[in-house]
């Protein structure tokens, strides 16, 4: 388990990092860094390696990202139970940890995008990836705390403003759409060449991040369907009209390597480290359902040789003197991500980390479905589509496999843990007659789909109130009793000291006070 809690550089003075992101960018980068003239000097020549380091940056090293997303939106979204002795899944916060989530966005991202937004031409496809990859990247810290500085992040505004959520995603549809319309002129490019991290090996990168940008505009309507019903139906259905994923070919991954610590799979890290194991509300689900993912998600825990999980909210008692919950009677992620040998669990740096997918799409879709809005087709088959979609993202072929768990009567069982669970809930996977339970049926796979990606699982969580988990079991925050669940993190507390003005204007922006029990804009009751 790593410990150490690196200092970082409040937002509120961006700086230009050219730090190397991928090996074969390593050269370029140092002799900027060398070079007291380099950054001054910066042409188009470096803008496909500056967009390489604000992809990798983003998708968070592994010490940021075990502090930033593993121990916290992963366990918020209960993917995975907490083996470490943190705190974070009984809702700590802790203050220390927060730059990790949002500097990587602020100090590393950003000043690379603006640079190349600023030095290309807007009707030129590097302009409009450049504009996708700047909404991917900041719909995830928005979703994290609200009102963030937006409008004026990175560009070197020395006390930057917060903006308003819902501001914030009106510019997202806005450049989602207009980068699309871009796009469609530039079918067949490679905007970044070899330095596309995540589609240079598709044969029309182009194609492949028209697909991206629509799918990703369809996931922020629906995030935004409750609180305005009438926009989200108008992006979402131009979304769909524009073609979103549709299959697993163009999937959207990280390509991770082991050149260097910050490029590894962090994920795959943090499994070594035994940070996180299988939770018991994906144990309920996953057992209940014989779900054919579980043994591509987890290992059977190393001395019961069984599937187990561990409850969210665990007090240190629980972990430590429950045999059940120690960390050898606990499910790691599968062998895609680390293996256990001799007595130590290994970690594979360099599988690629997810980003979006296509069965994301279809779950997407059949909500909006379900709303009333033209998907392009009816509820049950995008569902059941979804499900054999996700099912061949991990390799699942085997048709009477994958129907007889579309046709699966089956519901979430008592995992087996020690605490002694019951059923998380009583969702069946057959598609009901019931358009309560559909809606609830949806959540459930799309929260299986969206596996491991914490960040979404959570927002998409605190959305919809579904799937239902379980509660945890303690919690260490007065804000967010037992019974309730988190909302947010707060602000950062540097940004509180050096940019103090702004961040009490953003907490009038927040409707509620600056603590971790306070709604976003979007996420209504």
């Amino acid at each position: 388990m790593n410990r150490s809690i690196n200092r970082y550089i409040s937002a509120g003075v961006i700086i230009l990092a050219l730090a190397a992101g991928l090996n074969s960018c390593t050269k370029k980068y140092a002799e900027m860094n060398t070079n007291p003239s380099a950054i001054s000097a910066i042409t188009a020549a470096q803008y496909p390696q500056m967009f390489a380091y604000a992809q990798q940056s983003v998708t968070l090293s592994p010490d940021n990202f075990e502090i930033g997303e593993g121990a916290v939106a992963d366990v918020y979204a209960q993917y995975f139970g907490q083996i470490a002795g943190f705190n974070t899944d009984r809702y700590g916060i802790q203050q220390t940890w927060l730059p990790a989530a949002w500097n990587p966005a602020y100090v590393s991202a950003a000043p690379q995008l603006l640079t190349i937004m600023a030095g290309t031409d807007k009707n030129s496809s590097m302009n409009a990836v450049a504009n996708i990859w700047w909404v991917w990247t900041f719909h995830r810290i928005t979703d994290y705390f609200g009102p963030v500085p937006y409008s004026q992040a990175g560009s070197g505004v020395r006390y930057p403003k917060y903006d308003r959520q819902d501001s914030i995603y009106f510019d997202f549809f806005k450049r989602l759409d207009a980068a699309v319309t871009v796009l469609n002129s530039h079918k067949g490019e490679k905007p970044f060449g070899t330095f596309d991290l995540v589609y240079h090996k598709q044969s029309d990168p182009v194609s492949a991040w028209i697909k991206f940008a629509n799918t990703l505009r369809l996931r922020l309507a629906l995030r935004i369907s409750a609180i305005n019903p009438a926009l989200a139906k108008t992006q979402a259905e131009a979304a769909v009209a524009g073609g979103v994923m549709t299959d697993i070919g163009t999937d959207a991954y990280m390509q991770k390597t082991n050149a260097t610590y910050n490029e590894e799979n962090a994920l795959s890290v943090i499994s070594g480290w035994e940070d996180v194991g299988m939770s018991a509300t994906m144990a309920s689900i996953q057992k209940g359902y014989n779900d054919p993912r579980m043994p591509i998600f987890w290992q059977p825990a190393t001395q019961s040789g069984s599937y187990n999980g561990l409850r969210n909210g665990l007090s240190d008692a629980e972990k430590g003197n429950i045999d059940a919950n120690s960390s050898v009677n606990v499910s790691h992620t599968g062998t895609r991500w680390c293996t256990y040998s001799g007595g130590n669990w290994r970690a594979v740096y360099t599988t690629p980390q997810d980003l979006m997918h296509a069965a994301e799409a279809y779950f997407l879709r059949a909500e909006g479905a379900l709303n009333g809005w033209n998907m392009g087709d009816n509820a049950q088959n995008l569902y059941e589509t979804g499900i054999k979609t996700s099912m061949a993202q991990w390799g699942i072929t085997d048709a009477a496999v994958i129907n007889t768990y579309v046709k699966n009567t089956a519901t979430p069982v008592a995992p087996g843990d020690g605490m002694n669970s019951g059923p998380v809930n009583d969702y069946p996977v057959l598609w009901s007659s019931d358009p309560t339970m559909q809606r609830a049926q949806v959540a459930q796979q799309k929260w299986l789909a969206l596996w491991p990606d914490g960040m979404e699982g959570w927002a998409e969580y605190r959305r919809t109130d579904l799937p239902k988990l379980y509660p945890v079991l303690h919690s260490d925050n007065a804000d967010v009793p037992v019974g309730t669940t988190i909302k947010r993190m707060p602000f950062l507390q540097s940004e509180k000291l050096v940019n103090a003005d702004q961040v009490a204007a953003a907490v009038t922006l927040l409707g509620g006070p600056d603590n971790a029990a306070t709604r976003l804009w979007w996420d209504v009751q």
